[in-house]
């Protein structure tokens, strides 16, 4: 297994380098009768993109869809759906001088350790422009989703280094290029990018991701747990390094009498828990966080090796994000999206016959 396929019954197989000629992905699973066209994208990309402020990557891609297959006037057809995005503002000449070098942070000897050959430009496979076509297969399992069960997924930025959100306001996320949730301190985050790109040096930052209306039962008891399957989703992204779901490594401060999740015929009285109980959703919102490493490509120079073993110093030229943080929170949603689309129909592959249970309790736990 080559490892470029997420999903089992809604299955993501992506394809393309950072500086090739294009990225895309063939999803595979799709139910058939979903409207969906080529400008349905745009939103969700515009909001992953790079070049939209002075504090993320300059480079300025397009980022069109394509629809080459399993669309037929306008609607899924069941069979493969293939997605082209062309890279039309690569410079693939800002990596000449590091072809031959292991760029500390990096995947650099990583890739080169298990295939004897790398692709410099960009850092190729493994560099987050292949998670524009992740967010592109999501705008559909959105779409399925919102349809048939009403459910609305939607993450925001939670902490840039040091600063964490003083209020929240949903209202507000979409409002400023950071995705946060308090636009008084907007002006904060702007000072502290500024001083930051100006000493060359970059800083890590943590996402939170919630998806509301998740029926209860979805997600397997041992394997395929939804936490399981959403962890290992979220840690897929480039520079995650942690994964949380709902209270995390919080959990390992608080007594068992405050972290359990009392129930009444009202709804849950907290959702520490996360939305997940024995790894199947309980219908309550389903919280995740992520954690992500400060971007390795700096103009500082650091202490590496080259392909012959030589000791060098490293100066990372090129467009690259001071904080990879601030374009992270479209692409958790689009991860959260894709494995709560695989998970609903392996549900209804198995469970579609069970009928209503009680007591079905209401999702009363927050955080709107």
């Amino acid at each position: 297994m080559s490892s470029n396929t997420f999903g089992k019954l809604f299955s993501v197989t992506t394809f393309g380098e950072s500086h090739g000629p294009a990225i895309g992905c063939v999803i595979d699973g799709c139910p058939p009768g979903l409207e969906i066209a080529p400008e349905a994208f745009r939103h969700d990309l515009e909001r992953r993109a790079t070049g939209k402020s002075r504090h993320t990557s300059a480079r300025r891609e397009k980022d069109e869809v394509e629809i080459l297959s399993g669309v037929f006037e306008g609607q899924t057809t069941g069979t493969p759906i293939a997605l082209l995005i062309r890279n039309t503002d690569a410079r693939s000449k800002d990596y000449a001088d590091i072809a031959r070098q292991f760029r500390p942070g990096h995947a650099d000897y990583a890739y080169w350790q298990k295939y004897g050959i790398r692709d410099p430009r960009g850092g190729g496979r493994s560099s987050a422009r292949e998670t524009t076509v992740r967010v592109a297969a999501a705008v559909i399992a959105k779409k399925w989703l919102a349809q048939r069960y009403g459910i609305g997924i939607r993450g925001f930025l939670a902490q840039l280094g040091p600063i964490v959100p003083q209020g929240f306001d949903w209202n507000a996320v979409e409002g400023n290029a950071f995705f946060w949730p308090c636009a008084e301190q907007v002006p904060e985050l702007e000072e502290y990018m500024d001083a930051l790109r100006k000493s060359g040096d970059s800083v890590g930052a943590r996402v939170n991701v919630v998806a509301d209306n998740v029926p209860p039962g979805w997600g397997g008891p041992v394997y395929g747990k939804l936490d399981g399957e959403l962890a290992a989703a979220l840690m897929s992204i480039n520079a995650v390094k942690g994964v949380e779901i709902g209270d995390g490594f919080a959990s390992v401060v608080q007594l068992g009498s405050e972290h359990r999740d009392g129930m009444t015929r009202d709804g849950f009285l907290s959702n520490h828990a996360g939305g997940v109980l024995g790894g199947i959703s309980t219908g309550q919102q389903v919280r995740a966080s992520i954690a992500l490493k400060p971007t390795s490509s700096l103009r500082l120079p650091a202490r590496s090796l080259d392909v012959d073993g030589n000791e060098i110093e490293v100066v990372t030229k090129g467009r690259h994000d001071p904080c990879v943080g601030i374009r992270a929170t479209p692409i958790a949603e689009a991860m959260m999206a894709l494995v709560l689309m695989d998970l609903a129909l392996l549900h209804r592959a198995q469970c579609a016959d069970v009928g209503p249970v009680r007591p079905r309790i209401s999702s009363g736990d927050g955080l709107d």
